[in-house]
């Protein structure tokens, strides 16, 4: 399937590290626009399956938001030149990142425009769990992402649906609970991202035997 890609709208430096950090581990293609002035030159490309947008950076009657809230609820492919059949038979969508802390008004905007979005701060896995959702939904994926490691041992509370999920039963993965990445488990997300490189190689250097 032809490259994915992802890109995120925040200013916000430790959301940029470990979002960057978790995406670039699928091998997907992600950049940061820290300025959402940038970002509609981008969304032209038509390069894109997935934004991920904090909505601190949003103004929710200006032309950014209602460019990608069109291009989110569009079923027109993300690609024009039709150079590559699968990418021109994807489905961009948008992932809106709202501040627990900040307005009680944008949950209801985002729930009346049948947008998905996430609380921030944000659990990871959880997190990681409605991007593939959307990837999915969106035609850049043809299964799950991975699980990540060492982060799906303790269930959360997930109580927060968007239209989209409740017409499909699907709980919306976002959590209440104020929890960022630490850098200890940033540090074991990468240790664990490196064993598991070390592991594929090793297998490739072991020649197959042939039955005795």
């Amino acid at each position: 399937m032809s490259e994915v890609g992802i890109l995120i709208i925040d200013d916000d430096i430790a959301t940029q590290h470990s979002l960057k950090l978790v995406l670039d581990s699928e091998g997907w293609r992600v950049r940061i626009l820290a300025h959402p002035s940038l970002a509609l030159a981008e969304l032209a490309t038509g390069t894109w399956d997935l934004a991920i947008v904090n909505t601190a950076l949003l103004d929710m009657q200006g032309p950014l938001f209602v460019t990608l809230k069109e291009l989110s609820q569009s079923d027109a492919s993300r690609r024009g030149d039709g150079q590559d059949s699968q990418a021109a038979s994807r489905h961009f969508r948008t992932l809106f990142l709202v501040p627990l802390m900040g307005s009680k008004d944008l949950p209801l905007i985002l729930e009346r425009e049948g947008l998905p979005y996430s609380f921030k701060p944000y659990h990871l896995h959880d997190f990681l769990q409605k991007v593939s959702e959307l990837l999915l939904e969106s035609g850049a994926i043809a299964d799950p992402i991975r699980s990540v490691a060492g982060f799906a041992s303790k269930k959360r509370t997930r109580d927060i649906r968007s239209p989209r999920d409740s017409q499909s039963g699907k709980q919306m993965f976002a959590s209440r609970e104020d929890y960022q990445m630490t850098e200890e488990e940033l540090a074991e997300f990468e240790r664990q991202e490196k064993e598991e490189d070390e592991r594929k190689k090793r297998a490739k250097q072991i020649p197959n035997r042939e039955p005795l």
